[in-house]
């Protein structure tokens, strides 16, 4: 891949003093096995980089919204790195190098418009749906992160300036308001309240000022706290595998594969929203997700088998479609839910067959 001139300081490192926060191995280990890497061992540069992996694939995903998207960046930073390890000189730690790249680079993607392809091919529709509550609210290309995948993330504690705990910073709710700020706040955000990363660091990893970090990060902080759906899964959500979640998680599981819209109902919010990426369709509340159950998920014969699996923080199902008379059931896509306290909040159908192996799960299940 060619580099732009923005793209030069990707592989350079920032002049910074990168607080250690128990992150990779002793200084003097990092420049043996550095010092190998770059006579062009191959097996060196992955000791290097292999403990960032994963946080840094969750870092190019909250920068990006889709889970494919991020795999493709981190290996372009990954690329990067190796190509550019002439230019590392050990001013900062390997972790703050590689965050720098792998920002850089997902900012060079957003500025260019090259991601989410996938919005350009229509969904096929049997037929016409109800009048949505809203429209294109939310990011339509957005794609659950596995929990699975989190679990493997490096057990590091954040900076001294993070403001958001591990668990919050994945939330849907969270990545979709991450996806409605600017690519740049988005980023001064993600290193300083997620990560924890100094504003001179951050400043130095995006070749800016402090003052317009501080001034993105303002902005960035008040967008979020405009956001009150944020705010609402924030204070209220059950915690993670708790008797609380189960059994909401088991009610509705039981409802939804009945196909009971009143019993689906009960378990909603007044004010609950229905939103099914990549659709750019919202519906909002009992009436409303009443009837586009009824008419559309439930109609005539149609039924499903809910598998659980978690995403984001969150229960989720993969979901799998039963048709009559045939014995195999097939992947339908992943169904997440935000809680709010013993009621579900949102629902969010991602409607792509093709996420279940990310969860471990199979495209077709046999009755």
């Amino acid at each position: 891949m060619a580099m732009t001139s923005r793209d030069v300081g990707d592989a350079v490192p920032a002049p910074v003093t990168d607080a250690d926060r128990g992150a990779g191995p002793p200084l003097d280990q990092d420049a043996a096995v550095l010092a190998r890497a770059r006579a062009g061992d191959g097996e060196a540069f992955r000791q290097l980089t292999d403990p960032y992996r994963r946080e840094l694939q969750v870092h190019c995903y909250r920068m990006l919204g889709s889970l494919q998207d991020a795999e493709d960046l981190l290996q372009e930073t990954l690329l990067s790195a190796w190509r550019g390890l002439s230019g590392f000189e050990g001013r900062s730690s390997v972790r703050t190098w590689l965050y720098r790249i792998a920002t850089n680079r997902c900012l060079n993607a957003l500025r260019a418009g090259t991601r989410h392809p996938r919005l350009l091919e229509p969904i096929p529709l049997e037929r016409p749906l109800p009048e949505p509550t809203a429209r294109a609210s939310e990011p339509v290309w957005m794609e659950p992160y596995p929990d699975v995948l989190l679990a493997g993330l490096p057990d590091h504690a954040p900076g001294p300036e993070a403001r958001y705990e591990t668990r919050e910073a994945v939330s849907l709710a969270f990545l979709v308001a991450l996806q409605h700020l600017p690519p740049r706040q988005r980023a001064v955000l993600v290193l300083r309240d997620v990560l924890g990363y100094r504003a001179a660091e951050v400043a130095a990893m995006m070749v800016t000022t402090e003052n317009a970090v501080h001034s993105a990060l303002s902005r960035a902080r008040a967008a979020l706290a405009s956001r009150e759906r944020l705010a609402a899964d924030r204070e209220s959500a059950p915690l993670p595998d708790s008797w609380r979640e189960r059994q909401v998680v088991a009610d509705f599981a039981r409802a939804f594969e009945s196909g009971d819209v009143d019993a689906v109902l009960a378990l909603l919010t007044d004010d609950a929203w229905l939103t099914m990426p990549p659709l750019a369709l919202e519906y909002q509340g009992l009436a409303a997700i009443g009837n586009f159950l009824g008419t559309i998920a439930f109609r005539g014969r149609r039924s499903y088998a809910l598998v659980p699996t978690r995403a984001n923080g969150q229960p989720a199902f993969g979901i799998y479609l039963r048709l009559p008379g045939n014995p195999f059931l097939h992947a339908h896509g992943v169904l997440l839910m935000t809680l709010e306290g013993d009621r579900v909040s949102a629902i969010t159908r991602f409607m792509d067959g093709g996420l279940l192996p990310l969860f471990g799960l199979p495209r077709s299940l046999r009755e």
